[in-house]
């Protein structure tokens, strides 16, 4: 079949060059393997395809026939053969995927490991970052794609909305507020909130400050130095409160304590971002195994420390 297939592109090259010896060129062989390859070709059939001549050759009429009715066959044989390298090449390849949120617990933990164990040969490289600096990765093609909260269109790039976390509250466990199961944002006029100066404080900076502005307060915000993993341990030894999705809920943090907004405008989106021009095979699979999640759990409510979908 292999032999077949280089007599016949070597067949459609030279009727389109008119010379054996750019054929060979063109197809990084030597001429002479060309010109045993047509020979053979033609021996097999019983017919000449070529007319040789000192300037070159060009088709017989057998030779333009027999083209016609083989070059399509060919075509679709190439085709197969880029299809099938493509689905080896997810098996084994390289996504690269920016997140804001943690990979403790939840719908994004799931989607990762659903797809390694999918995909065992195929390296997932997560990176933690902010919304700009990934953004900015996705469009440059540094990033497959980039996990963002909200669901608006992305210019430049394709906006898929993938699942839904409701807002919790991370308290010290002695806060009196620790004592409630649900609260809502009359509890917190009067607290101090912590937040980070890394990604993702500068979001939690502004959602705070929105949704207070909804209840006509205005928040007492501190930034710290600090990642978000060791604000939650500054959250826990009583230094303030601070705002986390869902799967934030997973990490565990002595004296730590996680309790859900009530308010419905308090359920967030996340959205997967990526270039409509990539065409890594392994992040389209990686799409697809994250739809097929989406659509296995769309209609399923957002409890307490869970990250599911709304439909």
């Amino acid at each position: 079949m292999r032999r077949a297939l280089r007599q016949l592109h070597y067949l459609s090259v030279a009727a389109q060059v008119g010379s054996f010896r750019r054929t060979a060129e063109m197809c990084q062989v030597d001429q002479s393997v060309v010109s045993r390859a047509l020979r053979q070709l033609e021996h097999n059939l019983g017919v000449s395809l070529f007319e040789r001549t000192r300037s070159g050759v060009r088709l017989t009429p057998a030779g333009q026939q027999f083209l016609a009715e083989a070059l399509p066959a060919v075509e679709q044989l190439e085709s197969a053969g880029r299809t099938a390298r493509a689905a080896r090449r997810a098996e084994s390849g390289l996504v690269r995927i920016g997140i804001l949120t943690s990979l403790a617990g939840g719908f994004l933990r799931q989607l990762v490991q659903n797809y390694a164990e999918r995909h065992p040969q195929v390296t997932i490289d997560v990176r933690d970052g902010g919304r700009r600096q990934h953004l900015a990765a996705v469009r440059a093609r540094r990033l497959d794609a980039a996990i963002i909260t909200g669901s608006e269109p992305v210019p430049g790039c394709e906006t898929r909305e993938l699942w839904r976390e409701r807002v919790h509250v991370a308290l010290p466990e002695g806060h009196a507020l620790a004592a409630r199961l649900k609260l809502d944002w009359q509890d917190l006029k009067a607290e101090h909130f912590i937040v980070s100066r890394a990604e993702p404080g500068p979001e939690v900076h502004d959602y705070i400050v929105r949704r207070s502005a909804d209840y006509s307060t205005y928040p007492d915000v501190e930034e710290k130095a600090a990642l978000q993993d060791t604000l939650m341990n500054l959250v826990s030894l009583g230094q303030g409160i601070t705002l986390v999705s869902a799967a934030w809920t997973a990490v565990k943090v002595p004296g730590l304590v996680f309790r859900p907004l009530t308010a419905r405008a308090d359920i967030v989106p996340f959205s997967v971002v990526w270039s409509s021009e990539n065409d890594n095979p392994a992040f389209l699979r990686f799409l697809q195994t994250a739809q097929f999640l989406t659509d296995r759990g769309r209609g399923v409510s957002v409890g307490d420390g869970a990250a599911a979908m709304n439909g």
